[in-house]
């Protein structure tokens, strides 16, 4: 039901996969954001991520988002709106769009989160300092 099949010239990691990702368990539950990447070529980026408590209100400039929940709930700001989210809600965020997420409940949010194009890590942008 909720099985990806990564498959590509060169496979995943050398390899072609399939992963079951309501199988796979977090492999850090003291950190708030748990982030694996799944795989990644110059068009898009897939990671799975485990959100323990929340993530800041951040945007992308070069990047549209897609999130795909997978288990438990929360809320969720887009550009100052608030939506529940839960299991099987599936959000586009296109790029420049402030967005952050709370956890609602006891267990994490874990969700895939498809970046595109391919997403190296520089393109998370704060919207607040530290320091506010």
């Amino acid at each position: 039901m909720s099985t990806i099949i990564l498959l590509g010239m060169s496979g995943l990691m050398g390899q072609n996969k399939i992963v079951n990702l309501l199988e796979k368990k977090t492999t850090d539950k003291e950190k708030n954001v748990v982030v694996e990447q799944l795989h990644s070529d110059k068009r898009a980026t897939s990671f799975l991520i485990w959100v323990k408590e929340g993530v800041e209100e951040h945007y992308h400039a070069t990047h549209t988002e897609q999130v795909y929940v997978l288990s438990g709930k929360g809320i969720m700001t887009i550009e100052g709106k608030e939506f529940l989210i839960k299991k099987g809600d599936f959000i586009i965020i296109p790029k420049g769009v402030a967005h952050s997420v709370r956890v609602k409940g006891r267990k994490p949010l874990k969700a895939l989160s498809v970046q595109a194009p391919e997403f190296t890590g520089k393109d998370r942008i704060f919207t607040k300092s530290k320091d506010q």
